[in-house]
């Protein structure tokens, strides 16, 4: 990463920001008019979001191409489930709609409530794994694609 461009270090500041936006608004983390909350946010879920965006921020920016990179990147993709699952974390546990259709408001409170910190945790270790595996794409060699029948040796057996 030190020798990203500026361009690539301003998709992830921008992607950071929208990434805290899109999660923080919907969830009630930041409060508007238009969302709310019946639960209070927990302690951690404003130090998860940050740590969350971050991570996402990176990973995005691993996409913004370097001006001497040619053609797509082969790495995997991944961090869309450590984002989703991040919103899911920091929500409010009975105004998620998926959630009280599948568990119901006590559901969600009994069940759901206390398995957000480790959606959280599954969260920064999705979007951690997929920037780095990203980040060491970037830094491998290429693969030749094409191997001449002249060098593949054959079997003496």
């Amino acid at each position: 990463m030190t020798a990203w461009t500026p361009r690539r270090w301003g998709a992830a500041v921008v992607a950071s920001l929208a990434f805290a936006l899109v999660v923080a608004v919907p969830t009630d983390l930041v409060d508007t008019p238009i969302f709310g909350r019946e639960v209070p946010p927990t302690w951690w879920a404003w130090p998860s979001l940050v740590v969350s965006s971050l991570l996402a921020g990176l990973l995005v920016a691993t996409y913004v191409a370097a001006p001497e990179q040619q053609g797509p990147d082969p790495a995997g993709r991944g961090g869309w489930i450590g984002g989703t699952l991040t919103f899911f974390a920091v929500g409010c546990p009975v105004c998620n709609k998926l959630v009280l259709l599948a568990l119901g408001s006590a559901g969600a409170m009994t069940w759901f409530e206390p398995v957000q910190p480790l959606l959280q945790l599954v969260a920064v270790a999705l979007l951690a794994w997929a920037l780095q595996r990203r980040l060491a794409g970037e830094s491998s060699c290429a693969t030749p694609t094409n191997v001449p029948a002249s060098t593949v040796r054959s079997d003496p057996s």
